[in-house]
């Protein structure tokens, strides 16, 4: 992806916590974002395909974390604290206005970029307690496979302004309970003595 379209949507990203992109016309989000039109127009040619290659965006980025670090040798859970303060600290288009704002007026994209979003941390939730258990940080007798199902349906209900209403909890403040809660609910006494110690040496922004 060009440096000048990376630029162009991580200002929309910052833009879209402020304002709801939905309002403004190409021509009023050009201004907000001090571009031409026709710089814009190079990579999308309707608010649709920017929501599109946004969101694109939004999964590159995430999927970025798991190509920067090298988890080979890395504990199950110090994986899911440097993914995790990496989340708390990149993503900003995960809002729950902001998110029911995309599920609203573009459905189709936004259900496609749940899909895909949700296979791959599916996938990589499982790895992560395949490793715990061999590891003895998380308990023997999980269902992988449940498991990673159950993490995944808590993800996207983080993502309801219903039951988290974005002016009282930041997603980062959500996540970091989630996280938590997940680590507490699989792993061993050992597994969580261990995350006891890594949590008061980790900050989160929140």
């Amino acid at each position: 992806m060009e440096e000048e379209l990376k630029s162009i949507l991580e200002r929309i990203r910052s833009l879209s916590n402020q304002i709801s992109i939905r309002s403004l016309s190409v021509d009023e989000l050009c201004i907000k974002l001090g571009i031409n039109r026709s710089v814009l127009l190079k990579y999308a040619r309707n608010k649709g395909e920017l929501v599109e290659i946004l969101l694109r965006y939004e999964r590159e980025s995430f999927q970025s974390i798991f190509l920067e670090n090298d988890f080979q040798e890395t504990n199950a859970i110090d994986i899911l604290f440097v993914v995790s303060k990496e989340i708390c600290k990149r993503f900003t288009l995960v809002s729950p206005s902001v998110t029911f704002d995309l599920k609203k007026y573009y459905p189709a994209i936004y259900r496609g970029h749940v899909e895909q979003r949700s296979r791959y941390i599916f996938e990589k939730i499982k790895i992560n307690l395949e490793k715990g258990i061999r590891q003895g940080m998380y308990r023997g007798d999980l269902s992988v496979e449940l498991v990673a199902r159950l993490y995944i349906s808590r993800l996207l209900d983080l993502h309801n302004p219903e039951f988290f209403p974005p002016e009282q909890f930041s997603f980062a403040m959500l996540f970091d309970v989630m996280f938590e809660n997940f680590v507490r609910s699989v792993g061993t006494p050992d597994g969580i003595a261990y995350f006891e110690q890594r949590k008061n040496e980790t900050v989160f922004e929140l």
